[in-house]
């Protein structure tokens, strides 16, 4: 959530930075905004009148009994100004309640940094790493795709559309072995490199907490909710919960309506999860195979920071993710998003899109941002600073990495001529010692 006063404060430069996020549709209705805080002001002015008011016929009240006369029609007018102070207030509250739909609404503000562009054409690579220098090297024969390569090895899409629908997938075997060791090593990695705590977090979380991180309400169509009905026979009505699409809405959430000592910065937290979205993007080749699933496996990592620190957490953050990728030899690039092709909630973000030899192409795997006081302030986190005051945290939150895509990678990128899969060495451990994969 944006900072209220700073829209009071300078509307203009806050709708500017605004415009350069994805147009052409507005995001702030200003005429209504600038309607509501009108009303506003009005509103409290005349309630601080009416109040001096009525405080003023008291003192009245008070002598004119001291001196034995009637204090009928002084009475009438302090009870009509109660009675116009409850309507202003009931008004004032409703008013309010509006605005803050207002900045429920409202993305958050890119930093000056962000280059600025409609759409993902305008995001900016950063740099490149392959285990050969900075491009991939050939694989010297015609790269299979991981839905060819994974199906001996245990990947089965037929089943889990039998049993979810579309976009969800089944594995066995080797192929079961190896998304479960990928997932422990970037679990591992993060934990004993990088400081971060491992958590084991709720999977289905209130609505509150959704709000909290950013998801809702704007993207309420992207989830997959669940209505809990009643317990033990009461009449209490259904609970609205949500399955989480990330666990970045858990982790973050933890430090929700709560304030921090400053000594308890930063905060690292990680944690792997199933991710459930049913909006899964468009068509072609985004369908076949482990690249959009409505459930998948992530790693995930947050930080929680004091605000002049957020910006070179989330540089270090970048290196995390960066980290898994070079110890499992997979290609990739670092792309610094544009202010289109940014999320609702990020200042500032970062992709780390992997190589896939069969799509020729690089495709994202984890994207890093830093939200500032955005999420912090829908939460109310806040931390209590060395003069005594308190002041929101700022939160961050990257995949470190996608555990499907991570799979996907890892196949395409390691295959073989003869269809086995080579484990690159920091793998190895957590499958037994194997070098390579086979059916």
């Amino acid at each position: 959530m944006l900072d209220i006063a700073q829209l009071r404060r300078d509307l203009p430069s806050v709708v500017a930075r605004l415009e350069r996020r994805r147009q052409p549709q507005p995001f702030l209705d200003v005429a209504r905004f600038e309607s509501l805080e009108a009303e506003r002001k009005a509103l409290q002015t005349r309630t601080e009148e009416l109040q001096a008011r009525r405080n003023a016929l008291s003192r009245q009240i008070g002598q004119a009994k001291g001196r034995g006369e009637d204090t009928a029609a002084l009475m009438a007018e302090v009870g009509g100004i109660g009675d116009a102070i409850k309507a202003s207030a009931e008004r004032l509250e409703a008013i309010q309640h509006e605005l803050h739909g207002l900045l429920m609404g409202l993305p958050n503000l890119p930093q000056d940094s962000v280059p600025v562009g409609a759409d993902e054409s305008g995001n900016v690579e950063v740099r490149r790493w392959s285990p050969q220098g900075t491009e991939p090297a050939p694989l010297g024969f015609a790269p299979r795709d991981h839905v060819d390569l994974g199906a001996p090895l245990g990947l089965d899409f037929e089943t889990g559309a039998l049993l979810s629908g579309s976009r969800f997938s089944f594995l066995r075997g080797p192929a079961a072995r190896l998304h479960r060791a990928l997932a422990q090593f970037m679990l591992d990695l993060q934990t004993e490199r990088h400081g971060y705590t491992e958590c084991y977090t709720p999977y289905i979380v209130n609505r509150e907490i959704l709000e909290g991180t950013g998801q809702l309400p704007k993207f309420r169509e992207d989830m997959f909710w669940v209505f809990r009905g009643s317990e033990g026979g009461t009449d209490a009505p259904a609970t609205e919960q949500y399955l989480i699409s990330t666990s970045e809405i858990s982790l973050t959430n933890t430090v929700r309506e709560r304030v921090l000592a400053e000594t308890d910065l930063p905060i690292r937290l990680t944690a792997h999860s199933p991710c459930f979205r049913s909006e899964a993007g468009s068509g072609g080749r985004d369908i076949r195979g482990l690249i959009r699933q409505h459930q998948f496996d992530k790693v995930e990592m947050v930080q929680i920071v004091q605000p002049e620190h957020s910006d070179a957490a989330l540089e270090a953050m970048v290196g995390h993710a960066e980290a898994v990728l070079q110890a499992l030899e997979l290609p990739y690039r670092v792309v610094l998003l544009c202010s289109g092709d940014m999320g609702f909630g990020s200042a500032r973000t970062y992709d780390l899109e992997v190589w896939l030899p069969a799509q020729d192409t690089y495709r994202e795997i984890s994207s890093c941002s830093n939200c500032e006081a955005f999420q912090a302030r829908r939460m109310q986190a806040r931390y209590k600073t060395a003069q005594g005051r308190n002041e929101f945290v700022h939160t961050l939150n990257g995949s470190g990495l996608a555990v499907g895509r991570a799979l996907v990678a890892l196949l395409e990128n390691h295959q073989q001529a003869d269809g086995s899969i080579r484990i690159p060495a920091a793998l190895r451990p957590y499958l037994g010692g194997r070098e390579r994969l086979t059916a």
